[in-house]
């Protein structure tokens, strides 16, 4: 299906991208999950295909990103994995110009998945964000939900991938309809930089200490010695110690 983003395009405007958005378990990339991709392709200014997938967490939904994003654990429970989700992202996305509002918090949930998994993700972007934060230096928040509530961009489900996606290509429209004859340069999309912190694999202890409440516990969460990170295990490690301080 194609559908017209209804924005008046200028000359100089991007008109083939990729606008993306992400839904995580919380802010780092190095310990936290995504829990949802939402993405459009644009081609020509239209709305040429879309992307939207859950993706099962190795870590539970808080009730705080529950209450923003509303989603729950239920909703991601017979989802793909995160790394199977990415690739299929990232198939998704070729080699299309990425758009996103805060853009390189999002790619770096990507990045961080792409390279535990031997590929790499390099890509030319464009922030709304900054655009948003050089344009509008008057506006008290730059957010998201802050640029479309002042631009009057509908956007029916904020916090959900998919429709910050989907706004975040609108306000890319409306600066750029507004603002980019006026400063060409930052519209101009820009190598994403992100350098992953290395991956470390869990450590000697950490693997005795697992192998023991593992037992403990009879075998009910699974995990592989021999592919199990150090962040992974500490965070398993406390999910099964308060498992077992509430039995």
């Amino acid at each position: 299906m194609i559908l017209a983003l209804h924005v008046k395009e200028e000359k100089n405007m991007l008109k083939s991208y990729v606008a993306f958005d992400l839904e995580t378990t919380g802010l780092d990339p190095t310990k936290n999950d995504i829990i949802e991709i939402g993405a459009l392709k644009v081609r020509d200014g239209k709305v040429e295909d879309r992307f939207m997938e859950f993706a099962c967490p190795k870590e539970r939904i808080s009730p705080k990103i529950e209450e923003l994003t509303g989603i729950t654990n239920d909703m991601v429970a017979n989802s793909r994995c995160s790394q199977e989700v990415v690739k299929r992202f990232l198939v998704f996305c070729g080699e299309d110009i990425l758009i996103g509002h805060n853009v390189i918090f999002d790619y770096s949930f990507v990045k961080m998945n792409a390279v535990s998994q031997g590929m790499s993700f390099e890509r030319f972007g464009i922030d709304t964000l900054k655009i948003a934060r050089k344009m509008h230096k008057d506006l008290p928040s730059k957010s998201l939900e802050s640029m479309c509530q002042y631009y009057n961009i509908e956007n029916k489900s904020a916090h959900r991938a998919y429709c910050d996606a989907l706004a975040t290509a609108k306000l890319y429209q409306t600066l750029s309809h507004y603002f980019e004859e006026q400063d060409p340069k930052i519209f101009k999309p820009q190598m994403l930089m992100y350098r992953p912190k290395k991956i470390l694999p869990a450590t000697h202890k950490q693997i005795e200490l697992l192998t023991r409440l593992s037992e403990e516990n009879q075998g009910r969460m699974e995990w592989d010695p021999t592919t199990i990170t150090r962040n992974d295990a500490s965070r398993l490690i406390d999910q099964m110690l308060n498992g077992k301080s509430k039995n």
